[in-house]
């Protein structure tokens, strides 16, 4: 899947059937004079359902897609026939799509299951046939109820990616690098900032057939909670990790500062955010010696204050096997 091909937004009018007609016939026959009332109920609406699936991972199949129609149900008819029932439209989506009201911004429900399925416009009811309106004092009724109208509503379809582990960092930190050597992803990778433009995703192969799934978020910079730069489009990705590795390359003029503008990007964005599980990974550590990694080590603990932090070099290797342990102990505690 390319970069042009990721599609996380859209925004979609749907309408429901409306209900079939019931009918109003009486019964004719030969000889039977009255045959009295025998008008069939109309078929519902159908309706527009929304349906998870977990070989889709973008919304681009529903790039192009204005308007979703389900079928409208079929009118009653004589003895009694039931008009049949329109026809419903799924639409298929990756798991992990928040459906929204696009005139509120109401979440309605979210989708996170292969196979579930969720209503979005319920089909109208079909009216009842003059044959449910008989009685005593009323025995030949000559009228129906119509059809209920179907439901019409606009939707935005937002999908937050669904990973275990999301990388946070700016542009350059190296994330799409370190995707590409723990995972079989292949994202782009260049000398210059904002390379990656779209969320990757990888899986990390890991001891007895075991994996786990790792994101790589577009660079956040600071002010992306208020819409600077690429990050803002893509911090709700971030939502759905369990644990963020925040990645910070060692030649950064202050680790500690590049880490906490990065926090307070994702508490400015959602507070909720700071509840994961975190791990300050420091890149490109093959540009540094042992004497000058440990000088760096000891301002680190006195800088951070308990938080795990580990130095790896995704050219050179290093560290890679210790970090994939600390990731699946942190996921599996």
């Amino acid at each position: 899947m390319t970069e042009g091909n990721f599609v996380d937004y859209v925004k979609i009018y749907v309408a429901s059937g409306k209900g079939g007609k019931g009918s109003s016939h009486l019964h004719r026959e030969k000889f039977i004079e009255k045959g009295g009332p025998d008008g069939g109920d109309g078929g519902r609406g159908g309706h527009v359902i929304i349906k998870g699936s977990k070989n889709l991972w973008t919304l681009f199949h529903l790039k192009f897609l204005r308007h979703v129609k389900s079928g409208h149900g079929g009118d009653g008819g004589s003895s009694r026939s039931t008009g049949h029932d329109g026809e419903d439209k799924f639409i298929e989506v990756p798991l992990g799509t928040v459906v929204k009201d696009k005139e509120t911004g109401e979440i309605l429900f979210e989708i996170t299951e292969d196979g579930e399925t969720k209503i979005l416009a319920r089909g109208g009811k079909g009216g009842l046939g003059n044959w449910n309106f008989r009685s005593s004092t009323n025995q030949t009724p000559r009228y129906a109820q119509p059809g209920i109208p179907g439901e019409e509503v606009d939707v935005i379809l937002e999908l937050k990616v669904l990973a275990d582990v999301g990388l946070v960092g700016f542009p350059n930190a190296g994330k799409s690098t370190l995707l590409s050597v723990l995972t079989s992803a292949k994202p782009k990778i260049a000398d210059y900032a904002f390379t990656t433009l779209k969320p990757n995703l990888g899986i990390v192969a890991y001891r007895d057939f075991q994996s786990f799934v790792i994101a790589d978020i577009p660079g956040i910079i600071e002010g992306a909670a208020e819409g600077k730069g690429l990050g803002h489009y893509f911090l709700r990705h971030i939502e759905r990790n369990s644990t963020l590795l925040f990645l910070v390359p060692a030649d950064a003029d202050d680790i500690k500062k590049e880490y906490e503008i990065l926090l307070d990007e994702l508490r400015r964005y959602n507070p909720e955010m700071l509840d994961k599980d975190r791990l300050l990974v420091i890149s490109k550590c093959d540009m540094l010696d042992e004497e000058l990694q440990k000088e760096m080590k000891q301002q680190l603990d006195k800088d951070l204050k308990g938080l795990d932090y580990m130095f790896i070099s995704s050219v050179a290797q290093q560290g890679l096997t210790e970090l994939k342990d600390k990731l699946w102990k942190m996921l599996n505690i």
